[in-house]
């Protein structure tokens, strides 16, 4: 692509931060947290709320936006060339229930922003770019995460999607009826050149490097563990230590050797503990019965599938040791993935281009990126996020952070969009 354009020097094209961040406000506004951050789970009231206004916003901007089977929303600016394949940017609009405002949104908006800067200089791309929101990324309303990239990616089916259920036994199919957000376009059928992330880092690493561009070149493996432990209900008082089946202490055990197991595997490892059920939950009757969860996470595969090795293998004897019936589902999975080394690479070059500080990095999250990187080539692009913190409502980004990375975002574009 030539470097002036309609009077323009490509080199010193930017996106207006200001706006950028006023969209970031102005969506921060639908599904308000307790607080200030946001509530709005994948296909509740308060997402379908943030959709209608992101839909608003893009066909502000002369863009056809479809809607797939799962929900997932195509916001389409045609390019040139009507048999290129498009580039996707783009991230997701759903929140945790204590979540932040930047976490997948900032990727969505910036997307957009990209747009209304194309726009308003008048210039044109040969491959069409259509903005993305992915449906269910976080998962924290229906498991599991990344749903809807998962069943583009051919992972799930649509039929398992549909029939997944939120705690009070709603199906997913239903929200998407009832909100009105069941498209009718086939998911998967879509081809793609190429698909570009940007997102917060979710950790600490950038500010503590002082970075303001993370080039994401890997993103770790997950693997989530269901266990079921059963043991006996007794009394706490009455029961003798010496023979009791306590499924309580098997989970102890258990967490100390999960954290133990990854941090004899460092570095770029973890295993966690997350959701804990205790059955009956009774402060003086040792639990019968206990559900926990175990992430395990790597970026090298063969730490990855060592650590699933393990922790499997230490689970199933500590709850033998301790008389304890074990039941392992795994609930989650995926593989290390390493991105697209030419879009990475691309990525690379216009950040030196733009002088912005910056580093190659793994993520330590799962993001829609990870599945899409099965059926096209695919890389990320991370903003910092202050004290890395994130799932949370005290999330935290600058107004400079963002509007380098949507600079970033906006470059890459135009380069990629244009080959």
């Amino acid at each position: 692509m030539k470097e002036i354009k309609n009077n323009i020097k490509l080199s010193e094209l930017r996106i207006n931060g200001d706006r950028l961040w006023r969209s970031l406000l102005d969506m921060s506004k639908i599904g308000p947290g307790i607080a200030g951050g946001n509530n709005r789970q994948a296909l509740t009231d308060e997402d379908s709320k943030g959709r209608h206004l992101f839909r608003k916003w893009c066909e502000e901007e002369n863009m056809q936006v479809y809607v797939d089977q799962i929900g997932t929303m195509f916001a389409e600016r045609k390019g040139t060339d009507p048999e290129a394949l498009p580039l996707y940017i783009g991230s997701h609009l759903d929140t945790q229930p204590t979540g932040g405002k930047y976490d997948g949104v900032l990727g969505v908006l910036s997307s957009l922003e990209v747009i209304r800067t194309l726009n308003e200089n008048k210039i044109e791309t040969k491959r069409p770019i259509i903005i993305t929101n992915w449906t269910n990324e976080e998962g924290s309303r229906f498991a599991p995460s990344m749903l809807a990239s998962a069943v583009f990616a051919g992972i799930y089916s649509l039929e398992y999607a549909y029939g997944l259920k939120d705690q009070d036994g709603i199906t997913l199919r239903h929200e998407l009826e009832r909100t009105g957000w069941l498209g009718n376009e086939e998911v998967g059928k879509r081809k793609m050149h190429s698909y570009i992330e940007y997102h917060i880092e979710q950790g600490p690493i950038l500010e503590a490097k002082n970075k303001s561009i993370g080039v994401v070149t890997h993103c770790q493996g997950q693997s989530w563990l269901e266990v079921t432990l059963i043991g006996r209900s007794a009394h706490t008082g009455s029961t003798p230590m010496d023979m009791r089946i306590n499924a309580g202490l098997a989970m102890s055990r258990i967490i100390d050797a999960v954290d133990i197991i990854a941090m004899n595997n460092q570095p770029k490892v973890a295993g966690s503990i997350g959701q804990v059920k205790f059955y009956p939950n009774s402060r003086n009757v040792l639990p019968n019965k206990v559900i926990f969860t175990i992430d395990i996470r790597a970026v090298e595969k063969d730490k990855f599938e060592l650590m699933c090795e393990l922790i499997e293998k230490e689970t199933l004897k500590i709850a033998k040791d301790h008389n304890v019936k074990c039941s392992i589902e795994r609930i989650g999975h995926y593989e290390p993935v390493e991105f697209d080394k030419k879009i990475t690479s691309t990525i690379r070059e216009v950040t030196k281009n733009l002088n912005y500080d910056f580093m190659d990095i793994a993520s330590g999250a799962g993001h829609d990126a990870t599945w899409i990187a099965q059926v096209s080539p695919t890389s990320m692009i991370f903003c910092p996020c202050v004290n890395g913190v994130s799932h949370n409502e005290s999330e935290e980004i600058s107004l400079e952070w963002a509007e380098a990375g949507a600079n970033v975002l906006l470059h890459s574009s135009i380069e990629i969009s244009n080959k």
